[in-house]
């Protein structure tokens, strides 16, 4: 049999600790290496050695004669086998673990799970919101039953065997004492109620899948990943609990001739070689009109104008933002001789060729037309 490791090794602390250090280094160790969380191989011995220094270190009389013999046989002044209760994983897990020292009442109300729904929708369902109606499926409590398992008429009846509470207790004799071991109770699963004539419909499980319809609003301004909530739409709670809520994730799609950031709009448009050196007035396709743009003379391809309060609805507060529209300058294609000619003196640049960039800026055409369009 392997040799003892020294109890104030055991819990990382020295040999004046005071009572409040030593719980506080059990404290830290029993969670790390309580088997309930920890899932390593040799968690639950270095948890019973833990827990075992901790009992000897917290007593005073105990860490007395510990001091003075070391260790000793544990049937010989520390209680015997049989005359030290250990307690329970469970409800050491309990204390540390948010149970605050008792036990959770498996009859009690439970809310139900949330849900979560991803939705796509178009871009400018985005900036203008919409009310759509969705189905999903969720468990919902069986209309035959009402949510108790039963068959109607039959009332579930209490555990004999957890009289209950939900849980066995098993005791098993080690050399460092006695100890408790709570588990959820095998005949009635936990639950602490037996069902002696289960429901037909829900066969007792108090639930049923069914497909809901939903009508959801959805804001304008909305963008790429805003969650909206809805509340009590989620699955149905257990034993009279409240239900819990449904989350609906939004995908947009992009557009073809807009691009968003926030709550700006941001577009391209062509210009032919004539408008950017001589100046001119365009009409701009915005997300609800045509507006004009008056384009100076001598504009350089790049530029950027600004629509003041033609973008996307502020979700949260009043106003719009703003649309940015770059002007693109287009490179004269189909040119007659005589028209090369004069370009090339105004270029200074005899020879060569004017035509440039012709794919991409019939796309920007395109584009635009469909805008233009409302497509």
């Amino acid at each position: 049999m392997a040799e003892k490791r020294d109890y104030y090794e055991v819990l990382g602390v020295g040999k004046d600790a005071s009572a409040e250090d030593v719980k506080k280094a059990y404290r830290k160790l029993a969670r790390q290496y309580h088997p309930d969380v920890n899932k390593a191989t040799d968690a639950e011995d270095k948890f019973k050695e833990v827990k075992e220094a901790y009992d000897i270190l917290s007593d005073d009389q105990k860490r007395a004669i510990y001091d003075r013999h070391g260790h000793v046989d544990p049937n010989q002044g520390f209680g015997g086998a049989g005359g030290q209760d250990f307690g329970g994983f469970g409800d050491i897990f309990d204390m540390f673990f948010g149970g605050g020292g008792g036990r959770r009442d498996p009859n009690a109300p439970q809310r139900g799970n949330d849900l979560q729904y991803t939705m796509t929708i178009e871009f400018k369902e985005a900036v203008f919101g919409k009310e759509t109606e969705i189905t999903i499926p969720r468990t919902e409590s069986c209309d035959t039953c009402h949510g108790s398992g039963a068959k109607p008429g039959i009332k579930p009846e209490t555990c004999s065997v957890c009289r209950g509470s939900g849980q066995q207790e098993v005791v098993q004799n080690t050399p460092f004492g006695r100890i408790v071991n709570r588990r959820a109770c095998t005949n009635c699963s936990g639950t602490g109620r037996v069902i002696k004539e289960r429901c037909s419909t829900c066969h007792g499980s108090g639930k049923v899948k069914k497909q809901r319809k939903i009508n959801v609003r959805i804001p304008a301004g909305v963008d790429e990943g805003a969650q909206i909530r809805i509340s009590g739409e989620g699955e149905a709670g257990v034993r009279g609990g409240p239900a819990g809520d449904l989350y609906i994730v939004l995908r947009v799609k992009p557009h073809e001739f807009f691009d968003r950031e926030k709550d700006d709009i941001y577009c391209e448009v062509p210009l032919t070689f004539a408008q950017a050196a001589l100046g001119d007035e365009i009409e701009i396709p915005t997300l609800t009109e045509k507006v004009k743009l008056k384009i100076p003379a001598g504009t350089q391809t790049g530029t950027y104008f600004r629509l003041k309060g033609k973008g996307v609805p502020r979700l949260r507060g009043y106003g719009q933002g703003d649309q940015h529209v770059k002007v693109t300058v287009v490179t004269p294609t189909n040119l007659s001789d005589e028209q090369k000619e004069l370009l090339r003196q105004l270029s200074g640049t005899p020879g060569g060729d004017v035509s440039d960039e012709q794919e991409h800026h019939e796309t920007i055409f395109e584009r635009m037309k469909k805008a233009f369009r409302g497509d």
